[in-house]
């Protein structure tokens, strides 16, 4: 199963606070292990969300707005995209990790959908009936 790991905003990361090198080198210790593993696809550290834009979506109109956003503890300021066999080795894997902020944080981990998902999932007719799938 492919999953997301999701490292949650700090105030520090929401300043642009950069990771001293121990951590920096720690981090990369531990992304090297999941590589050897096969787990990472990818990974990427984001910049505050005050650098960022959110496009709104509401029928045909389209609105911009510009960062910084809120909550902080909502935003996300880095992810990995893992390759695991279950969502309990992800939790194993995740436990493995030097804490990726200066102060306690959170990181969540997300299965992603897998085309199975959808094929499970009931079918609409024009007329609004549903048909049920596999």
């Amino acid at each position: 199963m492919k999953c997301m790991v999701i490292v949650k905003a700090s105030k520090d990361s929401e300043k642009g606070v950069m990771p001293g090198p121990e951590l920096l080198a720690a981090m990369g210790k531990y992304n090297e292990d999941l590589i050897k593993a096969g787990i990472m696809q990818a990974c990427g550290g984001l910049k505050p969300t005050s650098e960022g834009k959110r496009v709104r979506f509401s029928g045909a109109q389209r609105t911009v707005v510009s960062g910084p956003f809120t909550p902080t503890e909502e935003q996300i300021s880095g992810y990995w995209l893992w390759q695991v066999k279950s969502l309990d080795e992800a939790v194993e894997w995740l436990k493995r990790c030097p804490n990726p902020m200066l102060v306690d944080s959170d990181v969540e981990i997300r299965p992603e959908f897998e085309a199975a998902d959808f094929a499970r999932s009931p079918a609409h007719c024009s007329d609004g009936t549903t048909i049920a799938n596999g």
